[in-house]
């Protein structure tokens, strides 16, 4: 695209970029931000994109007298603050499950460990920031890949510098996408419900089941359920399906189709006595639950299958380009001196770097497993997966944005192969399942921080930033937020404690993830995982590659996703394709194209930052309070009942209808308005 080849900053200007105020400034918000995102993690299973709230913070920042700088500085900035919310992530997904895990009635860790759990964060991010300065060019380049969330970022930076007509688009919409977020967030003043799920049961039927000669085997009766869910009313999604367009989202939605509306029927009709077989104290559960369950415990496994498929298509399509990386470590520099957009760090060095890392892993990963061939089956799996997921996860972060990574779904990925592999060479038990996490917990933080920093210099890219001074923001950034990062872990962890809860794993801090990869892991090392379903995933991904369907992976992706999330996506790329088809029967053709293009980017990443920086600010906010709940009770409004009923379903089309009018009438008015001004 032309932003690609016309940076912001031109190659030629050199303006301040690495300074001390814009590394200490991304440092302190990294921190802030990690902690922030800790606690949203363990309460809801996710974290939100540090890349706009950043963004918008370092802009604020630079604007001030005493602290103004260049648009440079601000992407080092943005760049060294976001590595919170990647390590962040990396730290909810794995950790907790150190200290949920019990076999045989012992348990791993009785508390966090302030050293264990740094080393792993440190190790795990800065292997992530080697790993993706091999693939940089790779990814954010050669791969041609639509990268929508840091599009958006650098059209929020540049409207914020250039003061322009377009500014106003950016900041509209993310008034709009701040609003929403504080009417539907349970931290807010929740007035509608963010999406709908449906679960209709189908008529019950009769099967003759009846052997190979005809004779019959008996009677049992079947009844399956149909499950539909309303687009996530959320500006983010919706913005995201928007820049990434219709196919791509098509493809995404394709995964939740298969997903919901024919996996999770199957499963049903073929085990009508699931429910029997689930019911309690209080009777069987009711169906949406046991819907639940059946995507969360079998198909999801399906769908890591398939991931595991679509990664190795990923890599072999990117062969090639993997391979000039690891060339160009090898080979003397040429006699022209590269632009300075295109500067990484040395080759050699990050090469060096990687494996001098590789002896602290080893030791980590004997310090669980206690044993010196585990230990080195464990470090050598750490690596080739940590390589492997992070170009992965780097690729879907261009394909789909970081917000929509999914990481937890590669660190199972690893998890189930460093498991395999520990159960083969002996290392069972507490020990074996220790090596089992301390393999995926690195994997993961190295996955999150390399897809947080491929977004960062893609955006870094359009602006014209220099990437091996945003390389080492990042690494500082990583240092200093690994040996923070464990203090608001243990806080929420010891702080559930006091009040009379397990801590990490109580209801209030379910940690969602992070229950899933012990849960795994105690399976696998004890014989109780579900192989079947994971070679069911696989095998479907072989039947997608061999007729040569667009992106298995994304495809896969869209199976482990929750409904909603895939439809809002989907919504936002058919809002795209609207567009597209308007403009064109109105006659729009070049500037005009290109004015509706834009705009509509603009827009979208308006909405984009508004919800992100929302569910930060609301989550620090819970955070650092123990009397705030919400800003409805802040300012004593009363809980609001009729929001869980229908009357809150309904009141959820209203601000999805002025999503949907602004994404679409906004690009298109003010097209028309250029050409008449033309």
């Amino acid at each position: 695209m032309a932003d690609d080849h016309k940076p912001f900053v031109p190659p030629e200007e050199s303006l301040p970029e690495l300074t001390a105020k814009a590394l200490l400034l991304g440092v302190v918000v990294a921190a802030l931000l990690g902690a922030a995102n800790a606690y949203l993690g363990f309460r809801a299973g996710q974290t939100v994109s540090a890349t706009f709230p950043a963004a918008v913070l370092a802009i604020a920042a630079f604007r001030l007298p005493f602290f103004r700088g260049s648009v440079l500085e601000q992407n080092t900035m943005r760049t060294a603050a976001s590595v919170g919310e990647a390590l962040a992530a990396g730290a909810i997904f794995t950790v907790p499950a150190f200290v949920m895990v019990n076999v045989g009635g012992q348990r791993l860790w009785t508390s966090f460990s302030y050293w264990e759990t740094s080393l792993i964060l440190l190790v795990g991010g800065l292997l992530g920031i080697l790993f993706i300065v091999l693939l940089r060019r790779t990814l954010a380049v050669d791969a041609g890949l639509p990268f929508p969330e840091s599009r958006a970022c650098a059209e929020i930076v540049k409207t914020g510098q250039r003061g322009d007509t377009g500014a106003r688009y950016v900041f509209g919409a993310m008034g709009l996408g701040m609003l929403v977020q504080v009417f539907k967030d349970t931290a807010g003043i929740r007035l509608f419900q963010e999406s709908v799920q449906f679960v209709k049961e189908l008529p019950a039927s009769v099967v003759h089941h009846m052997d190979s000669g005809r004779a019959p085997l008996g009677d049992v009766r079947h009844q399956g359920a149909l499950v539909a869910a309303t687009p996530a009313i959320s500006p983010a999604l919706i913005g995201v399906g928007y820049i990434i367009g219709f196919e791509l989202s098509a493809i995404n939605f394709a995964g939740g189709v298969l997903a919901w509306l024919v996996l999770v029927p199957l499963a049903l009709f073929l085990n009508p006595d699931l429910p029997r077989h689930l019911a309690g104290a209080h009777g069987a559960p009711p169906l949406t639950e046991v819907v639940f369950s059946v995507w969360y415990n079998e198909i999801r496994p399906i769908a890591v299958g398939a991931m595991l498929v679509g990664a190795a298509r990923t890599m072999w399509g990117m062969r090639s380009s993997i391979g000039q990386a690891f060339g160009g470590a090898f080979r003397r520099g040429s006699a022209a001196e590269p632009l300075r957009t295109e500067r990484d760090l040395p080759s050699r060095g990050v090469l060096a770097g990687i494996v001098a890392l590789s002896l602290p892993v080893f030791l980590i990963y004997y310090h669980f497993s206690r044993s010196v061939i585990g230990a080195a089956v464990a470090a050598v799996v750490m690596l080739v997966t940590g390589f492997l997921f992070s170009a992965v996860g780097g690729y879907l972060v261009g394909l789909v944005g970081g917000s929509n990574q999914p990481v937890s779904g590669l660190a199972l990925s690893t998890l189930i192969v460093a498991a395999l592999l520990m159960v083969g060479f002996g290392v069972t038990g507490l020990a074996g399942v220790g090596a089992v996490l301390g393999v995926a917990a690195v994997v993961c933080c190295a996955c999150c921080v390399s897809g947080s920093l491929i977004q960062d210099l893609k955006v870094g890219q359009i602006l014209g930033g220099t990437p091996w001074k945003m390389q080492v923001a990042e690494i500082v950034a990583t240092v200093v937020t690994s040996f923070v990062l464990v203090f608001p872990i243990v806080i929420l962890h010891e702080g559930n404690l006091r009040q009379g809860g397990i801590g990490i794993g109580d209801p209030a801090l379910p940690a969602p993830q992070a229950g899933l990869m012990a849960q795994m892991a105690q399976g696998i090392v004890g014989g109780e995982m579900p192989w079947a379903l994971i070679l069911f995933g696989m095998a479907f991904a072989l039947a997608l590659v061999l007729i040569e369907s667009p992106s298995p992976m994304l495809v896969a992706v869209g199976m482990y996703l929750p409904p909603a999330t895939t439809a809002a996506i989907f919504l936002g790329g058919c809002l795209k394709a609207l567009v597209e088809w308007r403009a064109k029967r109105a006659g729009l053709a070049g500037g005009a194209a290109t004015v509706v293009e834009s705009t509509g980017t603009l827009v979208a990443s308006g909405l984009i930052a508004g919800e992100s920086l929302t569910g930060v600010v609301l989550a620090g906010l819970v955070l650092t309070s123990e009397r705030f709940t919400s800003v409805a009770g802040a300012i004593g409004l009363p809980t609001l009942s009729f929001v869980d009923g229908p009357i809150g379903a309904w009141l959820g089309l209203v601000p999805l209808a002025a999503l949907a009018w602004l994404l679409v009438r906004v690009p298109l008015r003010h097209a028309a308005r250029s050409g008449e001004a033309a």
